[in-house]
């Protein structure tokens, strides 16, 4: 079996596992609502799934499966429980950032056996409330909390964005924090994605001393440039393809979940104010789904692109011939929008889903409603700023520079080098 069969041989049996654990993932998915955040049992199943494992590096037992094939997996687990969904996107669309830190985070990342997810990050904004100061061999962090924290209670480091400032302007470090130094704050109460326990977090003490190699200049992950000792071609791809086209798998499950939830439900149920004995037997209900398949089967396409390109672009740069900057830059900008429409188009789908379901739709233990919440919070996502994505990348097809800004969805990292000046000729 060769190494393509391989992965795809690994592909079903993962998705054959998430599968066989959806029913029991859609029926804690109520009490873990509740409780803020999965059960630790719940984090343990899903990672006897492999779907944890899906991005590691094969060097340290990881499936490292393409970003396209990632996709099936992120996806197939949305059609149970969005917060299951959140948790499994993040743990597989962030391995970039210990990756890209070098091969010393890399192989305390990943060398050790780990149940859970074993990536987390928190706060890689300007905004950033956590502050880094240079020391003999390492840094001073301070401040916080750090928001936002998704896969933080279970991964065994948290990456912190830290801002420093050396007398020539701020700017955002990655910091990697041992799980036992931080303190995780009861703050996660939310509209949805409730079980993700996305809580904020911070240090234990005032201080904490974090040696040289666990705090990384964001620049220098965003351009990939330390040696990281992986060899495969997913770890040269776009970080903002990978990240986003498995965010918009993301909607684009939970989607598919909540259309098969209403069939399954709406077979013999009458539609009030009508005649129709039978929802799916009523023309208004086929319009409607029409609709509700477009919308999804859009953001479908358009995810399966997405990944599919970067992973076409990570084995060109692995093999050294890597696109130019201009068409990645626009990639990436088209990416950031294309994950935005989609998590409309899948909000949307399952707004008309849920309007069409009746009053016991509302209901607690109805997935439907838990769909609705969830997905709406994924087009909420501080990344995912419809009209400013649109802009900067209505922009670029303008031919137009996006706008210049700092964070973890910055295009300046692919900005084209500027062009020479005119070599004036002497009179």
């Amino acid at each position: 079996m060769d190494a393509t069969d391989e992965k795809a041989a690994q592909l079903e049996t993962i998705l054959e596992k998430v599968r066989a654990l959806g029913p029991t993932l859609r029926k804690r998915a109520p009490e873990a609502e509740r409780d803020g955040r999965h059960s630790d049992e719940t984090i343990a199943d899903i990672a006897a799934t492999g779907a944890f494992d899906i991005g590691s590096p094969a060097e340290f037992g990881g499936y490292e499966l393409t970003v396209r094939q990632q996709l099936d997996v992120v996806t197939e687990v949305g059609k149970w429980d969005g917060s299951a969904a959140w948790t499994v996107w993040v743990g597989a669309s962030t391995n970039w950032m210990p990756a890209g830190m070098g091969a010393r985070v890399v192989e305390e990342v990943y060398g050790p056996e780990w149940v859970g997810p074993r990536v987390a990050a928190s706060s890689h904004f300007p905004a950033s409330k956590g502050r880094a100061k240079r020391v003999d061999g390492g840094w001073i962090i301070t401040g916080g909390p750090w928001t936002f924290g998704s896969d933080s209670l279970w991964a065994p480091y948290t990456n912190l964005g830290c801002i420093a400032d050396e007398g020539n302007g701020p700017y955002l470090l990655a910091v990697q924090v041992p799980l036992d130094e931080l303190e995780f704050l009861d703050d996660w109460k939310v509209a949805g994605m409730r079980a993700t326990g996305s809580v904020s977090s911070k240090l234990k003490g005032e201080e904490l001393f974090v040696p040289d190699y666990r705090v990384v200049d964001f620049k220098e992950i965003a351009a990939q440039s330390l040696d990281n000792g992986l060899a495969g071609s997913v770890w040269k791809a776009p970080t903002l393809g990978w990240a986003f086209s498995l965010m918009a798998g993301m909607s684009v499950g939970i989607a598919e979940g909540a259309l098969e939830r209403f069939l399954e439900r709406s077979a013999g149920r009458p539609i009030r104010g009508t005649t129709y004995k039978n929802q799916l037997e009523a023309p208004l209900t086929h319009l409607m789904l029409t609709e509700v398949h477009s919308k999804i089967q859009s953001a479908r396409l358009m995810a399966r692109a997405n990944a599919a390109e970067t992973d076409r672009l990570g084995a060109l740069a692995a093999a050294g011939t890597p696109a130019d900057p201009e068409y990645m830059q626009l990639f990436s900008s088209r990416v950031l929008a294309e994950t935005a429409y989609a998590a409309k188009w899948c909000a949307e789908a399952i707004e008309l889903l849920q309007r069409n379901s009746g009053s016991t739709a509302i209901m607690d233990f109805e997935p439907i409603q838990r769909s609705w919440r969830d997905a709406r919070i994924i087009t909420l996502h501080g990344a995912l700023n419809l009209e400013a994505l649109s802009e900067n990348f209505g922009r670029l097809i303008a031919g137009i520079a996006p706008h210049a800004f700092a964070g973890i969805t910055t295009l300046d990292r692919f900005a084209p080098a500027p062009a020479a000046a005119p070599v004036q000729k002497a009179s």
